[in-house]
């Protein structure tokens, strides 16, 4: 006999709890384990695919860390750095952007050459205020990525928990599966699968599309000779997984250095702008559709507040879970609302009636 459904949410809130408690007071501690099972869930399906090529889990698994471990070598010793040099230039130009932005609208707006003037007081205090925000916001993320996750987490502790999730992830899956409540075990599956739908289709289809398109943004502003190529292009591509905010930030940014850096230059101007017309349609017609689908149930606003309020409360370890959590409860939320319509509560005696009417008649003509 099913226990009563008092006793049931007692416990499930009593599991919350503990989730939200040990999120609190060890974050730090379990940050390295949660980012090595999010590699491993990533990485699943590709292991799936080599064991069905012919390949043990083992071997497969082995094949999936060298490639990453030379994909890390490579970001380390090449990327990162010309990341975070760009960056930091990108940061110390803005002064001289300012200046330069300055004197295009006093030659258009003559009025603006009153020194007393508001508006060009801030233009002139615009460039040191980003220099130095700017500067700030750079080693302030620098350092609290170091402080937060330390070197040797990254390069030891997190590999070897990937490593090992990876290997064992379909033992893992077998194991709670048998822990399910036998009652409720049917149910708990088919939500677990629609959970895990939503967290492929957005987590795998869009980390996917946003490293595709940050690729491509990233090299073809270099090859169109933009300055700060590399660092439009890195951030285009991190916020492509909220709808056309991405797109916008991305190509409002390349687009003003470009008038910065080639001012009378059109065709360069309108290359960079192709650029990201030519991103935008890759991505809504090729990459979003095939990687992501077309709609994985997990709204941009509702992605962004559980960003927000997790990061905000939890910190880092927080914004990891974020993602998970909204896509569990959007589909609890879809399956209580389906069993509240369903209810004598919703549909009432007449509404009953009605549904048992049009069920006997099925049954009569099948």
């Amino acid at each position: 006999m099913a226990l009563p459904m008092r006793d049931q949410a007692r416990y499930w809130g009593i599991a919350a709890v503990v989730f939200l408690l040990l999120l609190w007071f060890l974050g730090d501690v379990i940050l390295p384990f949660l980012v090595g099972g999010a590699i491993a869930y990533f990485l699943d399906p590709v292991a799936d695919r080599l064991e069905r090529l012919g390949l043990s889990r083992t071997a497969a698994t082995a094949v999936i860390s060298l490639i990453g471990m030379l994909a890390v070598i490579l970001l380390v010793l090449a990327i990162i750095p010309t990341l975070v040099n760009q960056l930091t230039a990108l940061v110390n130009s803005a002064p001289e952007m300012t200046r330069r932005m300055q004197a295009f609208l006093l030659e258009h707006f003559p009025e603006l050459a009153d020194s007393t003037s508001t508006v060009r007081q801030t233009l002139a205090n615009i460039g040191a205020a980003i220099q130095s925000k700017g500067l700030e916001m750079v080693d302030g993320v620098i350092s609290s990525a170091m402080g937060v996750i330390s070197i040797v987490v990254f390069i030891v502790v997190v590999p070897v928990v990937a490593f090992y999730l990876l290997l064992d992830w379909d033992h893992m899956i077998a194991r709670i599966d048998a822990m399910l409540p036998r009652d409720h075990a049917p149910v708990v599956r088919q939500l677990a699968r629609e959970i895990d739908a939503v967290l492929a289709g957005f987590v795998r289809g869009q980390v996917s599309v946003c490293m595709l398109l940050g690729t491509f943004y990233a090299v073809a502003l270099m090859l169109a000779g933009l300055q700060f190529g590399l660092v439009v292009g890195a951030i285009a591509g991190a916020i492509t997984f909220i709808p056309y905010i991405g797109s916008l930030i991305g190509g409002a940014l390349a687009i003003g250095l470009a008038l910065y850096q080639f001012w009378g230059e059109w065709l360069h101007i309108a290359a960079v702008a192709g650029i990201f017309a030519a991103g935008q349609f890759i991505e809504g017609n090729i990459l979003t559709p095939k990687l992501v689908g077309r709609s994985v149930g997990l709204h941009p606003v509702w992605l962004i507040f559980a960003l927000s309020a997790f990061g905000t409360v939890f910190g880092f370890v927080g914004m990891l879970v974020a993602v998970p959590v909204a896509a569990a409860i959007g589909v609890l939320t879809r399956f209580a609302i389906a069993q509240y319509q369903s209810s004598l509560l919703y549909q009432g005696h007449a509404g009953r009636a009605v549904t048992d009417t049009d069920d006997t008649k099925e049954v009569g003509q099948g």
